[in-house]
């Protein structure tokens, strides 16, 4: 179910009194629930029937855990009244409780979320996840890496963070492939501290990004023009980024305060 941008009230960050327990008692932002929406993270029977499953509850840390271990990441997520969200951390990449990823592995699948930035955040949502794999430096062994590595739909306050002036073409702006494939400049993006709605749909290596009902990127994993695309960015020294058989959805934890709901999947 698809969040629409109208009748939301003023952003404000409260102390997450209400947080389930499983999560971290840090600071969440508490988000107004648009009025359309009756119920947040639950399926109607038509899409049940079509086989749409929530990829998150709304209430428990089931089905999510950090790339690097086994766990759900003990700070840096919170949950409140239906709403999961990252804590600020002055814009540190993983440097709070860092990313989450599915516990299951996908491939063919159409993935749905809606989102919602405060002003100069970044964040994202990759898929085709790959948690043990690390750059390799220019002396042959494995390098840092903050986020875990995968394709990224881009999430971003364009007009304040800097990053959308990086890479190429505005390559890194909201809705874009990360520092691959630039969002067309007529997208459509709801104001800050509106909600915005991803969909991405995976199937036999063609990728597609939507934001807001508009397609922002299309691609082909593996092909020549993708191969260019990867060559030509920061992914250039990792073998076959981007073109494994299948791997995990991630939200990703940059320092901002992000938030989502309504994030949910349908194998293809």
């Amino acid at each position: 179910m698809k969040i629409h941008p109208i009748h939301l009230g003023a952003f404000a960050l409260l102390a997450a009194a209400a947080i389930t327990p499983a999560i971290a008692q840090d600071e969440a932002p508490a988000v107004e629930k648009p009025a359309e929406v009756a119920k947040l993270n639950e399926l109607t029977a038509a899409e049940k029937a079509d086989g749409w499953v929530m990829l998150w509850d709304g209430k428990t840390t089931d089905g999510w855990r950090s790339p690097k271990s086994d766990e759900f990441p003990k700070n840096g997520w919170v949950m409140n009244e239906g709403i999961l969200s990252t804590v600020e951390n002055k814009g540190e990449e993983s440097a709070g409780g860092g990313d989450i990823i599915t516990r299951k592995k996908y491939s063919d699948f159409e993935l749905e979320a809606d989102f919602r930035l405060t002003p100069g955040a970044n964040s994202g949502i990759k898929i085709f996840v790959q948690p043990n794999i690390s750059p390799i430096s220019k002396a042959g062994q494995p390098a840092a890496v903050g986020s875990a590595i995968g394709l990224e739909f881009q999430i971003l306050d364009d007009a304040r963070h800097p990053d959308a002036k990086l890479g190429k073409n505005g390559n890194r702006t909201i809705g874009s492939v990360y520092d691959l494939i630039p969002a067309p400049a007529g997208k459509k993006v709801s104001p800050v501290i509106g909600w915005n709605h991803a969909r991405i749909v995976s199937k036999d290596k063609h990728v597609e990004f939507f934001l807001n009902g508009v397609k922002t990127a299309e691609f082909d994993r593996g092909s020549e023009d993708f191969r260019k695309q990867v060559a030509a960015s920061k992914y250039n020294n990792i073998p076959e980024f981007g073109e494994w058989d299948d791997g995990h959805i991630l939200l990703q934890e940059h320092g901002n305060a992000v938030s989502f709901c309504n994030i949910k999947i349908k194998e293809l």
